[in-house]
């Protein structure tokens, strides 16, 4: 489906405009005066013409309309599927959950997460659980990923998944239901990190939960626990990954880098184990998840070697709550980033023996209790 591009064509139609109205201002003869008119009515006909075009045309997705999750179905709240766009003309899918019974215009809550996972999986769990707390929310799927739009598949970038989060927060902001002043995101594992970004750069976000957060770019550019953090390492990357782009480009299809692994190895890491008993077991398998099929392309990674996404993640103003499992692998990732953070509006919780993933579906683990609290106190 053809889709437009507003502001670029508006600056086109503009340089157009900026030239003819130069060529006319320099033309001194009669002739020219006498053409200025029919000239200026080209440009207004253009200008409609553009206007036209540029109504934008969301991409018509197919959507399941089964109830497919990896959690069961709550009889506390309304579900229904949904679509919106981004900036870049991606339209992604959600589910929207809103409380059956409600008063006045609600606070609302966007969610997405883990790297890697579905809409059906952790994200939609805790947006189902917040909704039962009274707020309308949306579990999303990121660009390129699940039931979303976006070509190639399999795909995913700092600056389109921190675009993401806004474009969730501009269609939660003119639903009629929604007080648009009273909108916060939840961002799980490597979502954690880009709703951190997008409270960063988005003034609308009231208020942040980044829960088992990683950094994607900083373990990207520096391995974990930054043990391969030197130029060498990195450009050692760079170069496997422009390799692999030319041999990509050479087939016409993007190699994946695979999922986990359909059998575990014996001698696997804790960290392997943890994700392995979520993605590839009844837990929480899910066939549209890269994490339990074939992951990510192999080249997706290369953008997030050198944009560190949490550079001004000091400069975020409103209410931020960081929630993390003691004995997580990852637990460094959302201590450092709460080290960066400034202000008495932000909080640190550390949840006691919790590994990674007891944090995406683990009800008796995540602290809901506190989220429902924190969300009401900044959101009211």
């Amino acid at each position: 489906m053809k889709r437009t591009t507003l502001a670029k064509k508006l600056r086109i139609a503009l340089a157009v405009m900026a030239f003819a109205g130069c060529a006319t201002s320099f033309a001194a003869d009669s002739t020219a005066d006498a053409a200025a008119a029919p000239a200026a009515k080209t440009q207004n006909e253009m200008k409609r013409q553009l206007t036209r075009e540029a109504t934008y045309m969301e991409e018509q997705l197919t959507l399941t309309q089964e109830w497919d999750k990896t959690f069961p179905k709550s009889d506390k709240v309304n579900h229904r599927k949904v679509t919106f766009h981004n900036r870049y003309g991606i339209t992604l899918a959600a589910d929207l959950y809103e409380p059956k019974r409600y008063e006045g215009k609600l606070a609302a809550i966007a969610v997405c997460g883990p790297f890697g996972a579905v809409k059906e999986q952790a994200a939609g769990l805790y947006a189902q659980t917040m909704a039962e707390r009274g707020f309308l929310t949306i579990a999303f799927d990121p660009s390129f990923t699940g039931e979303s739009g976006g070509q190639p598949r399999y795909v995913a970038s700092p600056d389109i998944n921190t675009e993401d989060f806004q474009a969730a927060v501009d269609f939660l902001s003119v639903q009629d239901n929604v007080d648009p002043e009273k909108i916060g995101i939840i961002g799980i594992c490597g979502w954690g990190g880009m709703a951190l970004n997008a409270a960063a750069i988005d003034t609308r976000v009231k208020a942040t939960v980044a829960s088992t957060m990683y950094d994607m770019t900083r373990v990207t550019a520096n391995g974990y626990f930054d043990a391969e953090n030197s130029e060498e390492a990195r450009y050692a990357k760079r170069k496997a990954l422009n390799a692999q782009r030319t041999e990509d480009y050479k087939k016409g299809s993007y190699a994946l880098a695979g999922g986990l692994p359909d059998e575990l190895p014996a001698d696997a890491p804790f960290f392997v184990k943890d994700y392995y008993d979520y993605y590839k077991t009844s837990r929480g398998y899910h066939p549209r998840s890269l994490n339990s099929n074939g992951g990510w392309n192999v080249t997706s990674s290369l953008s997030f070697l050198n944009m560190p996404i949490l550079q001004y993640a000091d400069e975020i103003r409103n209410a931020v709550l960081i929630l993390h499992g003691e004995k997580a692998h990852s637990c460094y990732f959302s201590r450092d980033a709460y080290a960066k953070l400034k202000g008495d509006n932000k909080e640190l919780l550390i949840i006691p023996g919790a590994v990674h993933t007891d944090l995406y579906d683990k009800t008796d683990v995540i602290p809901f209790d506190k989220m429902t609290e924190f969300f009401r106190a900044n959101l009211s």
